[in-house]
């Protein structure tokens, strides 16, 4: 086969396009210069902000990792594009088995979308090499650029390590040091043997670490993947991902960068927040945040993140089965999170009134029920808890438990006697009860064994007034009076017909099935407790008969 006759060339201005459009934002920029440190095995990286007067002058960035031989700059650095992994292998670093975050080779032209001139000073193995970068001579290079040399195998014993100078800064506002801390911190996921550490014009330092990627937040609930409950140990995603989810005690604001979960490959940033769902309407999503781990995804034999480290290929199709199954975690949290602060918000309310709101609202009838928890659910809201306390007290004393007029105003002894029946929505039982009861303080009084019809007929006369009733009630010297008495036989006989007999001889739901509601039973009870209440002062008369 002859020799084609086509060549593809490149142009310097394409590290225009890759380097300056691309990383053109502090943050970003400097991430790819730490990713560099962090794949030759540092320990410590610093990163130095100068000014004069209000103007950016340098940044410096110092690391104390493997450096970079003098092979290896030609080799390695200065070729755009280089993967490191089909070169070199997907292989662990030597002293802290760090697996390689960079990929595509471009990440070292973020050095010219923040400066005009770079200066790089490495040493490996007590040789020292340094050569310059410089933007203009760059641009007028055609074949290839030679950068200058300022010094080539230097014996030094200073340890291993690289400088990297940054002079003739683009930028022309002053550096805002803890808005560039808080990005860079939410760009990584720390390891413990990896400290960064930014410094000032003034002289003010920064630990960059994970705490402070969520630091500003008031931290309300959290989820670690690690649990079963999100990545359930039979899904294919078990131990494949790992991760740290967060809901904020009040919304997220969105200038803040924070709304929505971050993923990271290998330690690093590979896709901004976001929720992985199309619908997103929900308040919860305005509470949401933290980040999840796909390592394996570095593994894929397609190249699935974007150059920028912003965005995954979804169109993937194993990124599509992934995005379907973070989708599906979104949604389990947001579930939870609406139990949890339910239950959060009932505490709150229990510790700041004394009310316990799920069982108040339980002994309410439906129609009240849901009108109260509306009310309660707005003055109990965001931020209005505190101030609407006493309303919430007065509520509930408007609408005690069980408000109905007819339980509240029940004969104490009675009501006490027959509460387990009613709590429990068994109304036929409690209307039984409390005949049962009454017929049971008549007893006691008279010491008679009857019981019922016999026992309502001996005690109050089967015909009214042949002879004195056993029990009376009063002195019987009016009319009146003897009316009253008269009516409480009547009455007595009328609530043991209607309602003892019939359920005493047999299951209520087999006799009378669905005929005591809540409001039949309170009114069965209602005339009980009349009855109990008029035998608070009755008296037995003795000679009344045997």
């Amino acid at each position: 086969m002859t020799e084609s006759p086509f060549k593809m060339q490149f142009d310097p201005q394409t590290i225009k396009h890759l380097g300056v459009r691309m990383y053109s934002r502090l943050a970003p920029a400097l991430a790819e210069i730490i990713s560099n440190a962090y794949d030759a095995d540092a320990n410590n990286v610093s990163i130095v902000l100068t000014e004069k007067n209000g103007i950016p002058k340098e940044i410096r960035i110092e690391d104390d990792g493997t450096g970079i031989s003098h092979n290896e700059i030609n080799s390695k650095f200065l070729i755009i594009g280089r993967n490191r992994r089909d070169d070199e292998g997907d292989k662990p670093s030597k002293k802290y088995n760090r697996l390689p975050t960079g990929k595509k080779g471009l990440g070292k032209l973020a050095l010219f979308g923040l400066a005009k001139t770079i200066t790089i000073s490495t040493r490996q193995s007590g040789k020292q090499n340094e050569f310059v970068l410089d933007w203009d001579d760059l641009m007028t290079a055609k074949d290839s650029y030679r950068p200058r040399a300022n010094s080539i195998n230097t014996d030094t014993s200073a340890a291993d390590g690289t400088v990297i100078t940054m002079e003739g800064l683009k930028r022309k506002t002053a550096f805002d040091l803890n808005e560039l801390a808080d990005s860079l911190s939410r760009i990584f996921i720390f390891d413990n043997n990896f400290n960064l550490v930014l410094e000032s014009p003034s002289g003010d330092r920064i630990l960059i670490d994970n705490k402070r990627k969520y630091g500003l937040l008031n931290e309300e609930f959290e989820w670690d993947l690690e649990s079963t409950f999100l990545v359930p140990s039979e899904s294919e995603y078990h131990r494949k991902i790992n991760g740290h989810l967060i809901t904020s005690e009040k919304p997220i604001t969105p200038s803040s960068g924070l709304r929505g979960i971050t993923l990271f490959s290998r330690g690093k940033l590979v896709n901004a927040p976001e929720f992985f769902s199309s619908s997103t309407s929900s308040h919860f999503f305005q509470y949401l945040t933290g980040w999840i781990s796909v390592d394996f995804i570095d593994l894929l034999d397609d190249d699935v993140i974007s150059t920028n480290r912003q965005s995954i290929d979804w169109e993937h199709p194993d990124m599509t089965k992934l995005r379907k199954f973070l989708s599906g975690i979104v949604s389990q949290v947001n579930a939870d999170w609406r139990k949890r602060r339910k239950e959060k918000k009932a505490a709150d309310l229990k510790e700041k009134t004394g009310i316990d709101a799920e069982n108040w609202t339980n002994t309410l009838p439906d129609d009240v029920k849901e009108n109260t928890k509306r009310i309660i659910e707005t003055l109990g809201g965001e931020d209005a808890l505190e101030k609407y306390t006493p309303v919430i007290k007065a509520l509930h004393d408007i609408i005690p438990e069980y408000p109905l007029l007819h339980w509240r105003h029940l004969h104490d002894y009675l009501r006490e006697r027959i509460k387990s029946y009613y709590e429990h929505k068994q109304y036929g039982d409690a209307a039984s009860q409390g005949v049962q009861i009454y017929c049971e303080i008549i007893r006691k009084l008279t010491d008679r064994k009857e019981d019922g019809t016999a026992l309502v007929n001996r005690i109050f006369g089967s015909s009214p007034f042949d002879s004195l009733p056993e029990v009376q009630l009063n002195d019987l010297d009016t009319e009146s009076k003897k009316n009253i008495q008269e009516g409480q036989g009547h009455l007595s006989r009328g609530v043991v017909t209607g309602f003892r007999n019939p359920i005493s001889h047999g299951p209520i739901d087999t006799n009378v099935p669905d005929l005591f509601t809540e409001l039949d039973c309170l009114n069965i009870l209602s005339l009980v407790s009349y009855l109990i209440t008029r035998m608070d002062n009755a008296k037995v008369n003795a000679s009344s008969g045997s």
